[in-house]
């Protein structure tokens, strides 16, 4: 403690550590003689401060008398230089600077990159005096580094050079150079310029990456909308080449797996048509590396390279957890194959996989329809002297539907036929399975001698038994046997359209009493009519795929099938059919919209 006249100074230095007071969430007592720091030197105090020697540290503190001042601090010293500027030379060297960065927007929208680089380039040489300069730029697609742009003088060896990198986003890579090397203090403004370059780069590398992905998408979307509409195997294994040439290579080529897992060639093209012989005989060939690199690719299911002479990529399709097999394609003739285009040549790959592997299935089941169609159909018409039969059948749709037409002619015992033709309601594999209940029944109550109505009033009890409820059929059944020249015929009607009477001479008729269709009702109403075919007549059974077979707002109708088939009255029965079918596919262009089903009976015996 040092006192004067002034005032009183007090110095408390460290001894040794005391003890610290336990941590507590009460508040302090307001009492207490400690714990108030140096908020007491702080209130009372003139000065205070800390002091350090060979005895420790200090701090120490300043009591003024009552009504002394203390004396001012003295004015620091000017230690730091005068760093004052004209003002005026700040201003232009600002707007130097902002014109060596700085391009207007209305020239930079009409500059392309180059021309942009060079525009920058250029006053940087003018502001650092340099005679010339170039921008180096490597895009990293494994065709090296290229200038971009340059300006001034730019020699052939470039020792004496300033080379600044350009930061730019991998895989670019690209540098600034500068001739001659110049002051080192100038490298600072072409940093700042290289700087500027590498973000006009990394922009405009943006705007085409975006362009791309644009253009990619859309070109993606319609080829997905191509593939989609294909369910035809043949059609989709050519569409595949013609998506990806020349857009993404100069040649392409699939192969498919077959049922022993041997890779084939199924489709290809190129760009320049009369080459694509040459190149089918190289990818077809014995070339043990490609046969190598394809089965690579079929077994792992990896994207591989493919070397010369057929330099490109072959990627696996695959579709639903399996391998169908390997599009190749080959490298466009002025670059690689960028990641991009890998990306989505794999993308194209998987889609065209998927479509391939429908159209497979829809083949199949198309396969399937076809053979169970065929199944509930006679594969020949029985034939004997004095009688002939005939019969056409055009299913409405061709593809993995079933119709639910039939007809059919059972020999039930030696010149006795049983013949049908019928429509059950609906379409697919549940009226295909209720047309089989149908045709056999029809079959097996025919051979044990049963009169037609006791066959009809039987199917109907079995048609209710069903558990498909509601599938119903209308049916025309007739007896058909030979006494003297004439063949005797017993019709019923169930729900169906008449029969058509085309007698040798006179005018034709449609011959039947109108019943209930059986699967309907319990009780089944049923009526039979008898006739007789002279020599030279014919009876024809028809489906309402043939009246109803519309042209706008008309309908082909019973007129429609009497004016077609009276011209040819004596004509065999295989004429008459062939000419009503003919005659009701030609009332529209539009497709069948129900199976048509024709069945005809001529009594061919002379008089």
């Amino acid at each position: 403690m040092v006192a004067d006249d002034d005032g009183v100074t007090v110095t408390v230095t460290d001894f040794r550590g005391g003890t610290l007071e336990a941590p507590s969430s009460e508040p302090p007592d307001e009492m207490a003689e400690h714990g108030r720091g140096l908020l007491l030197v702080d209130r009372f105090a003139s000065a205070w401060g800390t002091t350090h020697d060979a005895t420790g540290k200090g701090v120490w503190f300043r009591l003024e008398r009552r009504g002394h001042v203390p004396p001012p601090l003295p004015e620091a010293t000017a230690l730091v230089p005068d760093t004052s500027v004209d003002p005026d030379l700040a201003v232009a060297a600002a707007e130097r600077v902002a014109w060596l960065v700085s391009v207007p927007d209305e020239l930079r929208t009409r500059l392309t990159l180059p021309q942009l680089i060079a525009e920058l380039l250029q006053r940087l040489c003018e502001i650092v005096g340099a005679t010339g300069g170039a921008v180096w730029l490597d895009e990293g697609d494994g065709a090296g580094e290229s200038r971009l742009a340059s300006c001034g003088r730019v020699p052939l060896v470039r020792d004496d050079a300033m080379v600044v990198p350009l930061h730019l986003a991998r895989p670019l890579s690209g540098r600034l150079e500068l001739y001659p090397a110049g002051a080192s203090a100038l490298r600072t403004l072409a940093v700042l310029s290289a700087d500027r370059m590498a973000l006009t780069i990394e922009a405009d590398r943006l705007r085409a990456a975006d362009v791309r992905r644009r253009s990619w998408l859309t070109f993606l979307a319609e080829a997905s909308e191509l593939l989609a509409q294909s369910l035809n195997v043949d059609l989709t294994l050519a569409l595949v080449p013609q998506l990806m040439v020349p857009r993404l290579g100069d040649w392409c080529a699939v192969y498919v797996l077959d049922e022993w897992g041997k890779l084939g060639l199924a489709a290809g093209t190129h760009r320049d048509e009369s080459q694509w012989p040459v190149m089918k005989r190289l990818l077809s060939g014995p070339d043990a590396e490609l046969a190598e690199r394809l089965k690579e690719t079929a077994e792992l299911g990896l994207t591989v390279a493919l070397s010369r002479p057929v330099e490109g990529i072959a990627v696996p399709l695959a579709a639903r957890g399996k391998i169908l097999g390997v599009l190749t394609l080959g490298r466009p003739a002025d670059r690689l194959h960028a990641p991009d285009d890998v990306t989505v040549v794999e993308d194209i790959a998987r889609r065209a996989a998927l479509a391939l592997d429908n159209a497979r299935i829809h083949a199949e089941r198309q396969r399937v329809a076809q053979a169970f169609q065929q199944a509930l159909l006679p594969a020949a018409l029985p034939q004997a002297p004095g009688i002939e039969f005939a019969a056409e059948y055009v299913p409405a749709s061709t593809g993995t539907d079933v119709g639910g037409d039939f007809y059919d002619v059972l020999e039930v015992e030696p010149g006795r036929y049983l013949v049908s033709a019928g429509d059950v309601c609906g379409k697919g594999a549940q009226a295909a399975a209720v047309t089989g209940v149908v045709r056999d029944v029809l079959r097996a109550l025919a051979r044990d001698g049963l009169p037609l109505p006791r066959i009809i009033e039987l199917l109907n009890r079995t048609l209710l038994e069903q558990p498909d409820e509601g599938r119903y059929a209308t049916l025309i059944t007739a007896m058909v046997w030979r006494e003297g020249p004439d063949l005797c015929v017993e019709m019923c009607l169930s729900g169906h359209e008449r029969a058509l009477h085309l007698p040798r001479v006179g005018e034709c008729e449609f011959v039947g009493v109108e019943g209930t269709a059986v699967g309907l009702l319990e009780q089944v109403k049923v009526t039979v009519t008898s006739l007789r075919l002279a020599p030279g007549d014919s009876l024809l059974f028809y489906t309402d795929g043939v009246t109803e077979r519309r042209n706008g707002d008309v309908m082909f109708g019973l007129r429609g099938v009497c004016r077609a088939v009276t011209p040819l009255a004596g004509h065999p029965a295989s004429v008459v059919a062939a000419r009503l079918r003919t005659t009701v596919l030609n009332f529209s262009d539009e497709q069948p919209k129900d199976d048509i089903a024709i069945l005809g009976m001529h009594n061919s015996i002379e008089d």
